[in-house]
Order: structure tokens, then sequence, then C-alpha cells
């Protein structure tokens, strides 16, 4: 139990909250702010490091991942700083993964260059749409112009370039999608994250929702055909479906998103952010206080956490299904069992294998395309006592 991250790895994410602006269908913790002290930030984020690295010491790092908010606004000598104490405070290892989430609205090539010589490998780009009528619907401050821009100074720039879409968008049509997603993969290098438009209460798409203003929104059976279009196309194109909303050429899937879903152990650093540790035998689920303005000043007085608490065996294991039946490679079973004590119920797997939602090969339960696009109600299905 005390080795079972190991299995997924160790990875740091750091989470920059502030934005040029708010999308509307954002639930993330993103903040419009007109004026940032990012060198006292950056202090914060150092004394953080120092103090989450004296829990895990002589842990290899295998990723870090600067998400947000737009971590594109940060200053290029601040990412440059975080990293360089980074290499002080972990061993990292020979092929770590350093990603950085950028909008091609604060893009330009000088900024990438920077962002490149302070050790970012791979950008993943927020493009979100290639027509600017959506863009504008989807509240996006750059147009599609900018976006072709931003992605070629980042092609040039970096190795491992990645860019999400959004589909199911108001009033898309099946063979919009169809044409939108081929003219994506024309561009993309190596990976590519698609998610359907989920309208998420508190965000001002679900306010508009729920007094029945959002209109054009597509009906199940529609979106269904587009996640299935999806896979179709990006298989073709060589884009494998390695992750239920992720696509890439083989070998260049997003190594800290397996950390995730693979159910390693991974540090949260910056306001909000959330960590799974496995500290002194046992795992510990830690979020961190979720204001920007109070996250500051506790990380500066020594410590940015709001909440830690244990995660129980049962909890483990629902947790490690969740997140495994995401991916194609599917979850061991032994490790299943391992975390819960207990092997999953014979019966309820024979069923979903019987009705073709999940196949089992030797120790690896995989979930079909068929579950797939049931997931909740087949991790349900699992998961019943």
């Amino acid at each position: 139990m005390s080795d079972d991250w190991q299995n997924g790895g160790f990875g740091l994410y750091i989470h920059w909250p502030f934005c040029q602006a708010k999308c509307p269908y954002c639930d993330f913790n993103s903040h419009v702010s007109q004026k940032i002290d990012q060198f006292r930030w950056l202090r914060a984020y150092l004394t953080e490091l120092d103090r989450v690295a004296t829990e895990t010491t002589g842990r290899v790092l295998n990723t870090v991942f600067f998400g947000g908010g737009t971590p594109s606004l940060m200053d290029p000598d601040v990412v440059a700083a975080i990293l360089e104490r980074i290499r002080v405070l972990w061993p990292t290892s020979n092929d770590i993964e350093i990603t950085l989430e950028a909008n091609p609205g604060s893009v330009e090539a000088g900024r990438f260059a920077a962002y490149r010589d302070g050790g970012v490998n791979r950008i993943s780009m927020g493009i979100q749409a290639l027509n600017d009528r959506d863009l504008h619907r989807l509240g996006r401050i750059h147009s599609v112009a900018e976006a072709r821009q931003a992605f070629d100074i980042a092609r040039k720039t970096f190795d491992r370039v990645s860019f999400d879409l959004i589909y199911a968008r108001q009033d898309q049509t099946l063979d919009d999608w169809r044409s939108e997603l081929s003219e994506a993969l024309a561009m993309a290098i190596d990976h590519l994250s698609l998610y359907q438009l989920t309208i998420e209460q508190g965000t001002a798409f679900g306010d508009r929702y729920n007094r029945g203003k959002l209109r054009g929104l597509p009906e199940d059976d529609l979106a269904a055909d587009m996640y299935e279009v999806t896979q179709d196309i990006c298989a073709k194109a060589g884009m494998l479906p390695y992750e239920v909303s992720n696509y890439a050429a083989l070998g260049s899937e997003s190594r800290h998103n397996q950390i995730y879903w693979r159910y390693g152990d991974y540090a949260g650093i910056g306001p909000g952010a959330h960590a799974r540790l496995t500290l002194n035998g046992a795992r510990q689920a830690i979020e961190n206080w979720r204001n920007p303005a109070k996250w500051l000043d506790t990380a500066e007085a020594g410590n940015g956490e709001n909440l830690r608490e244990g995660v129980s065996r049962d909890e483990q294991a629902a947790e490690f299904l969740l997140m495994g039946l995401r991916l194609s490679e599917g979850v061991s079973l032994a490790r299943y069992e391992a975390l819960a004590g207990r092997p999953l119920k014979g019966d309820r797997v024979d069923t979903l294998t019987d009705l073709g939602m999940i196949s089992v090969e030797a120790d690896r339960m995989c979930v079909q395309p068929k579950g797939r696009m049931v997931l909740n109600s087949v991790l349900a299905e699992l998961l019943v006592t």
C-alpha cells in the first residue's frame, strides 16, 4: 500500500490563478486582476516548494505542469526561477516533461523562447474553436488568426505542442465538427485534447442555462454522434484515443496527466491546487486555500494548505477506478484488490463484460467503446457495495 503510488509516478502541479478574462463556461479557479506582484507570488511558490520537498525527499520527479488560469501570463523569469528551485529540491527523471498552458491571446515569440530557455519543454494551448463566431460565444479573447499564429510560434519553439478544442457547441452540426476536427488534425503535432462542452453550475453559462437563455445546445444523440466521429477521425489520422478526451501519436501522451489517471502521487502548489501524496505509508488528500489572496498570505506564512485528510482504502480503490478506467489501457485488477482489500464483484464484472461495456484479459480490465459512452454508469455498477 505504501508503495502503490509508484505504479503511477510522481508529478508536480503549479497553479497560476490569473486570466485576462473569465470564460463563461469555465469553473476552474481563475480570476481577473489588474495588478499582480509576480515576484511576491514567486517568493510564495518557492516557500511552498521548499515545504513540500521536505515531505517528499528523494523522490524522482517525473513531470511538472503549470496550469491555471493562464500561466502564459507569468513572467518567464518567474517560471525559470521556479524550475531552477525544483531541480535543486528533487532528482528529476532524464526525460522529465515540463508543460505550460498557454492562451493564444497571451503569446508572442520572445516569451515562448524564454519559457523554453527556462526549462519548459511542452506547451498546451487553449484554442477551443476554429471559427471566430464560436470563439466569441465561448468568451475567448483571441481570433482564429491569432490562434494559428500562436500555434505556429509554439511549433517552431517546442518539439511537443498540444491544443484543446471544445465540441458540441451551440448550433454546431455534425458536419461542422467533422470539418473543424479535420482542420485541427492538419495542424496538430502529436497531441489533441477534445472536450464536449459541459454546462457547470456557478459559471456564466450555468446561470444562462438555468434561465433558459443558452440556446442551440445539441441533443444527447447528436453529442454522442460527435463523440463517435471524433474517435473515428482521430484514429484514422494516427491520433490514438488513449483517454476519454485525449488523443496522441504513439509515445506522445501527456505524461503528467497519466500520473493522475494511473493513480500516482502528485503535489499541488498554488491557490486551489489539490494533491494526493503518500506520506508515512498513508495516502493524504490535500487542498490549498482557493482564494488567491488568502493562499498568498498563508503560503508566505509557511503553509498554503486549507485541508489535509487521510484517504481510506475504499476511497483509494474507488479513485483508482474512476481515474484508471478513463484510459484505454485500463486498470490492473490485482492493484484494485490490493487497494480495496477485496476483489471487484465478479457478477458485476461478468454482466458488464456480457453487455460489451468492458473487457477483461488476464489482469487488465478495460472499458470498451460502448462503455465509454456511459462511463459513469459503468463505474457506478462496479463500485456498488
